[in-house]
């Protein structure tokens, strides 16, 4: 690890450890924007990492990710990130509030028309996170020529917002309706070359695993501490054999989560779109497969208090049931690592298992 990025994740994991108590956390899923977390994390520049030509690692950023997810930050920093990565690749200049993405699920295309020198937008883009909350939203649509465009506006006003809903952690998820809406020709330009709805869609899925391995990370840990804390019939339930191998096996899938969400943020640099997909597929497929036992075991070794609001265990697995099935779950992804396969054929089937 360079230099560079065991500093920036160091002053990450202070930042997030100091303003991600449970309390914000709390207020958050209440309702309440946490306005001095965001700040902070805005003053650190690390939302902005995702503007082309920053300079700034990929990895470092989705490492950044991963220390998020350890705390549960109830921020938009991955779409943040996303909609700067977006709106830069088209030539839009970015500042550090808060913004959004979209669309995040698969089969939602928004289009663009023509309308004398603007354009009108048509489409639905559901459970956009933190929609509300964002100043700023970058959309990623097709024209009449089957261009990638990216639209990019203040909360694109005139929208049929819907709000209200969130996912199980309490984060807000809300969604758009475009039935014509009408642009100016400063809020519409093409995206850059390679950058389309596909790209989006791998990028926002990498973000999702890398927080799943962090929140895998910090359930782990309570998980073990409770355990040398809880007693019962005289000794630590640490010491039975049972919890010993439950703890084991949690183990083994964060360790397994972690290396494969790593191995998913390598694939970025490979120019082929089919593989760098395939590879990301395996990543939060196996993520999102971990998060499941994960889980469970961490639930199983605290018993009926791991479920209860007051205690910490909860922030971290309803987040990992939350993010599992966001940018695509364990099935959807899955069948993507099968269409890769079978369109290979049977004599590229060891080439492509040895070489992933």
């Amino acid at each position: 690890m360079r230099d560079e990025t065991r500093m920036l994740l160091e002053s990450m994991g202070r930042l997030f450890e100091d303003h991600c108590t449970k309390a914000v956390a709390d207020a958050a899923e209440a309702g309440t924007f946490p306005t001095a977390l965001w700040q902070a994390v805005s003053d650190s520049g690390v939302p902005l990492g995702g503007v082309i030509d920053s300079g700034v690692e990929w990895s470092d950023l989705y490492a950044v990710l991963r220390i998020a997810g350890r705390y549960g930050a109830p921020v938009p920093l991955a779409e943040t990130i996303l909609a700067g990565w977006l709106a830069s690749s088209a030539g839009f200049s970015v500042d550090e509030q808060a913004m959004t993405v979209g669309p995040v699920r698969a089969g939602e295309t928004l289009r663009l028309e023509r309308d004398g020198n603007g354009w009108r937008l048509f489409g639905r883009a559901s459970r956009l996170p933190w929609g509300r909350d964002a100043g700023r939203i970058a959309l990623i649509a097709t024209d009449p020529d089957g261009r990638s465009m990216v639209v990019f506006g203040d909360g694109v006003e005139g929208a049929r917002l819907s709000t209200g809903e969130s996912n199980m952690a309490g984060e807000p998820r809300d969604t758009y309706e475009f039935g014509g809406l009408g642009l100016s020709g400063n809020e519409v330009a093409p995206a850059a070359p390679g950058i389309d709805q596909a790209a989006l869609y791998r990028r926002g899925a990498l973000a999702r695993a890398m927080m799943m391995a962090g929140a895998m990370e910090r359930a782990l840990d309570t998980a073990v501490n409770y355990a040398q804390e809880r007693k019962q019939f005289g000794r630590p339930i640490s010491k039975f054999q049972a919890v010993q191998q439950n703890l084991a096996v949690m183990a083994g899938q964060v360790a397994a989560a972690g290396a494969a969400a790593d191995a998913g943020v390598e694939a970025l640099s490979i120019d082929d779109p089919a593989k760098q997909e395939f590879l990301v597929a395996i990543a939060k497929t196996r993520v999102g497969d971990a998060a499941t036992l994960a889980s469970e075991i961490a639930h199983q070794v605290h018993g009926a208090i791991g479920f209860t609001k007051d205690y910490s265990l909860q922030l971290s697995t309803r987040r990992l049931w939350s993010w599992r099935d966001e940018f695509g779950g364990e099935s959807e992804w899955a069948a993507k690592v099968g269409a890769y396969v079978c369109a290979g054929g049977a004599d590229a089937l060891w080439p492509t298992l040895t070489d992933s």
